[in-house]
């Protein structure tokens, strides 16, 4: 019977609570933010992603990412399908002081809230059905693939790029998967549909930022200095990504926002997430500086040109995403973690090349990818739902479901 460490063991299996719990933190967040016809239809698809996702992980998905490397590096093998060939002593290879299942559950909840991140940019416009398909082959065609190539030793693992957390993985594909999807389904009969609920936002974003620390921090698959500086690192950014949104909303109309620090929060959160253990503190402050700025700049160029983004996901995951992978190409050092690269700032001129590179190249693979599948799946079944059901709301028409008893709102 192997022993393993049950301090690392014990802080994986938080922190894959951590994660788990982003999701529905998300569907909270969404579920405030999408007018009162459509909360359900919004964070169903959240958390319809917690069961389907766990079912392809375990089918295939986690053997994909994590084991073998098939197509020069694009993709894993089935060799680990169903968990074939690992028992209750296999150790992670990576870090063979927790057990294998333990990773496996830890990717497995990133898996479950990258394609739900999509869903807040076509809030009431998408049919039930055709984003189950979606789910499941947005996964298998996108999210495996540079999970592999990034964390499962691949191709951009290989060609020396770096994301702690997920700013290529997650967000980057998650945001301009987002964008594609807006373009492709075009835009509501109802854009000013205002928030339902600005409490349930601040529920979801409070999750959200509290579940980041799993996110974050347990990224480092250990329990040592780097785990607590990108924890620190997770908070700091966000932080000032938020007061730096707050002050730039204010200045502009004239009123602080809660919606906008909020949301400069969660575009701090994501910024940080491929830098998180690899810069040093300073850095993680002009990180969410430049995140609060950046991921609001963005939104307004999205208005600007009339791009139906309900939720924000491009601005916010999207380019903060893109925005952190190339700031970890600028501040990374290895003063901080020798496992990982020094960035322009310490004379890693490549390094900062590559980031660059790897991470325009997802989003141009992302945005590509989407779009044609999603005209793909209206081939076989409607994306975009009617007129009627749009006016009547996706809550009712689609689900059959009220969110609130009708005297109550």
């Amino acid at each position: 019977m192997a022993t393993f460490d049950t301090g690392t063991t014990a802080f994986m299996l938080l922190a894959t609570s951590l994660v788990m719990l982003m999701t529905p933190g998300l569907a909270f967040f969404y579920g405030g933010l999408a007018g009162k016809r459509n909360i359900l239809g919004i964070m169903i698809q959240s958390f319809v992603s917690m069961g389907i996702t766990t079912i392809l992980w375990v089918a295939f998905g986690y053997s994909l990412c994590f084991s073998g490397d098939a197509m020069g590096g694009i993709i894993g093998n089935f060799d680990k399908a169903f968990l074939n060939g690992v028992d209750l002593n296999t150790p992670f290879p990576g870090n063979t002081k927790m057990p294998e299942f333990v990773f496996f559950a830890y990717q497995m909840m990133f898996a479950i809230i990258t394609p739900a991140l999509i869903t807040g940019a076509f809030v009431n416009r998408v049919t039930f059905k055709s984003y189950v398909v979606f789910l499941v082959f947005w996964q298998i065609f996108v999210y495996y693939p540079f999970a592999h190539m990034v964390w499962g030793g691949g191709l951009l693992a290989k060609w020396g790029v770096l994301d702690f957390a997920g700013g290529i993985v997650v967000h980057a594909t998650a945001g301009f998967a987002a964008l594609a999807s807006v373009i492709y389904v075009g835009k509501r009969k109802d854009t000013a549909s205002p928030p339902n609920s600005v409490p349930l936002i601040a529920i979801g974003t409070g999750l959200l930022w509290f579940g980041w620390y799993g996110f974050n921090a347990g990224s480092e698959l250990d329990v040592d200095a780097v785990t607590g500086l990108a924890f620190v690192n997770t908070d700091v950014a966000a932080s000032f990504a938020a007061i730096t949104w707050l002050i730039i909303e204010w200045t502009l109309v004239k009123k602080p926002k809660f919606v906008g620090l909020l949301t400069g929060a969660v575009a701090g959160l994501a910024t940080i997430t491929p830098a998180a253990g690899f810069v040093t503190l300073p850095s993680a402050i002009i990180i969410g500086i430049a995140s609060g700025a950046v991921c609001y700049l963005a939104v307004h160029f999205k208005n600007k040109r009339g791009w139906d983004d309900a939720l924000d996901v491009w601005g916010v995951h999207g380019m903060g995403g893109c925005l952190g992978t190339i700031l970890l190409g600028v501040f990374a050092t290895k003063a901080v973690n020798a496992h990982g690269a020094d960035g322009l700032m310490s004379g890693g001129s490549t390094f900062f090349i590559r980031q660059l590179l790897a991470v325009v190249g997802t989003c141009i693979y992302a945005y590509i990818f989407t779009y044609g599948m999603l005209a793909a799946i209206n081939i076989f079944t409607r994306v975009k739902v009617s007129d009627v059901e749009e006016e009547a709301g996706l809550d009712e028409s689609l689900h059959g479901e009220q969110a609130y008893d009708a005297g109550v709102i």
